[in-house]
Parts: structure tokens; sequence; C-alpha cells
């Protein structure tokens, strides 16, 4: 423990993998949640769809910042990592950024295009958030498979990809129950319950699969005590998909009472898999070929950063929690007047 604290050669990079991963999970939570929204548009009637729409209006922007920093602190801290994720998913890095633009310009076209093109404009935001989310379920199967293109683990990462894409609208449709309210509020309630099983089993293959990729993870999750350490994990995933399910079944109630808890779960849920995830690859950047330690820019490079790191994040999240307070409850008419 006082290695870690005392060299800078292993707390630096060791710092700069927990600011990275800590933004890859805000992302995947907040912008997962308004890719979900984006993901149920088909199901919702016209003027449901403009209630969608205003759920996630006044964050979706803001919620990519993270995707910006998590790639930025990569490239900066590991540049070595960088080029090699980046060059072996070019591909569906490449897809991923057209969604995102799509779901972008899209966005603001739909409120501003004549009434007879809106809905080319909602199959248009419909269409940037389904390739965003099945680029990054995608990125996430080759990356678990060590980023080596085969026949078998495009296979993995093409049904990984199908399980985020459900796990998102699972938490963009739990989203949904939080900030509508009447007869939309309960639909989303039944999105929710078929949206849940698709993300338990997503969490069920991805945690399998991980534990196969390498002896090294194998070992890491089955070795004892570490099987009563990490009991936890698995032991809470499985309470709160009970739990989750239990409450799906009593909402809506009256006075709206409750309505923030499959969000909350469902919040709690991608964090966990997220947690054992980060055990079983760390301490590779690169699965099994680069570590942290290995990647990382050189110490006084790493310092300066850090320094500048301390200014930005704060003020990221500052003005994060402070879009979510002030624009909190219920989702009202978007209005660009």
């Amino acid at each position: 423990m006082m290695e870690l604290f005392g060299d800078p050669n292993v707390w630096l990079p060791f710092t700069f993998a927990a600011l990275m991963g800590l933004s890859i999970l805000i992302y995947v939570v907040l912008d997962g949640f308004d890719l979900g929204v984006g993901l149920l548009m088909p199901l919702a009637d016209a003027n449901e769809k403009d209630r969608l729409v205003a759920s996630i209006g006044p964050f979706w922007d803001a919620n990519e910042t993270w995707l910006i920093l998590a790639i930025g602190i990569l490239l900066v801290a590991f540049p070595s990592a960088h080029g090699i994720i980046l060059t072996a998913l070019y591909l569906p890095v490449f897809l991923m950024l057209l969604g995102l633009i799509l779901r972008g310009v899209s966005f603001e076209f739909r409120a501003k295009a004549p009434a007879k093109q809106k809905g080319f404009w909602n199959i248009a935001f419909f269409a940037g958030s389904l390739l965003a989310s099945l680029s990054q379920g995608f990125m996430l199967g080759m990356y678990i498979m060590g980023l080596s293109w085969t026949w078998a683990h495009v296979a993995f990462a093409s049904l990984t990809a199908v399980f985020l894409t459900v796990g998102y609208s699972a938490i963009g449709a739990a989203w949904l129950i939080l900030k509508t309210d009447g007869a939309l509020q309960a639909r989303a309630v039944g999105w929710a319950k078929d949206g849940i099983w698709g993300l338990v089993l997503g969490i069920g293959a991805i945690s399998l699969a991980t534990q196969f990729v390498s002896t090294r993870i194998f070992d890491k999750w089955f070795d004892w005590p570490a099987m009563l350490y990490l009991s936890p994990l698995p032991i809470l995933s499985g309470a709160l998909v009970a739990y989750l399910w239990w409450k799906l079944r009593r909402l809506p109630m009256d006075g709206d009472r409750y309505a923030w808890t499959p969000f909350a779960a469902t919040m709690a849920l991608f964090t966990l898999s997220f947690s054992g995830m980060a055990y079983s690859f760390y301490p590779y950047v690169v699965p099994e070929r680069l570590t942290i330690y290995e990647s990382a820019s050189a110490p006084e490079s790493l310092i300066i950063i850090l320094t500048g790191t301390l200014f930005v994040l704060p003020t990221i999240l500052g003005y994060t929690a402070l879009s979510y307070y002030i624009f909190r409850g219920k989702a009202t008419e978007l209005r660009y007047d």
C-alpha cells in the first residue's frame, strides 16, 4: 500500500486509470439512459415522442462530455494503449460517432422542421440511438475478447451489442418512470419490465465470458479467499434484479411514490457490473497485453495533466449536478423560444 502512494510511477497511472474508469461509468449510466429513451421512440405515439425528447432535452448534450473526458484521459495518460485500442476498434468507433452525430442533428431538427418532416427526424433520432448503442456494445465485447478479430470474437461482440442496447432501453424506461406521469409512465413501466431481462442476460453473458478470457482472470475470481471477498458483487446484483422486478410490478403508485427507485436500482446494477469488470482486467488497459503502468506517460507529464484535471473534473461534476437540480421534476413541454 505504501508503494502505491509513494512511487509516482505507480500511483499516477493508478489515479488516471481510476479517473478514466469513473468517467466511463458515469457516461454509461447518464448517456445510457438518454440513448435508451431514443431507442424507445418507435414504441411511443406522436404526443409521447415529444415527452420522451423533453425528458432528456436538458441533459443529453452534457452527458456526452464524460465520453470525451474518458477518451481524452486515455489519449494523454496512456498514449500507447490509446493507439492499440482505437486502431483495433476503428470501425465501431466511427459508427458510434456517426450515430451520436445523427442523434444531435435529428434532436435539433425535429423541433424546427415542418410538421410533415417531423416523422423523418424521429426515425433518424431512433436510428442514431440504435447505431450508437450497438457500436458501444460491440466495442465492449471486442475489448473483453482481447481486441482480436476472429469470427468467434465478432459473434460474441455482436451478442454483447444486442444485450447492451436492450440494457440501455431498460435504463431509459426507468428514467421515463422517474420523469413522466400518467399513461406514459404506466407504459414506461411495461417497457422496463421487458428490458430488464435483456439487461440480466447481458450481464450474465459478459460475466461468464470474462472469467474464461484468461486463467489470470479466472484465478482472480475463484481462488480462495478471493471468492469470499467478491461474493457480495453477485449477491447484491441478484438482489437488485429481484427488487427491481418486485418494484416494477407495483408501479405506478398513488402520489408517484417510489418512481425514482427503478432508475436508482438500474444505476446500481450497472455500477456493480462495471466494478466487477474493472476488477477482472486490472492492471491491464489492453487486455492481457499492456498494463496501465507499462503504457502510462512520463510522471512529469502526468503531474501536469493531473493539475489540470483537478480543475476540470469538479467543473464538469458541478454543472452536471446543477443541470439535474435545475431541471428536476417531471418533464414538461420542450420549447426553443
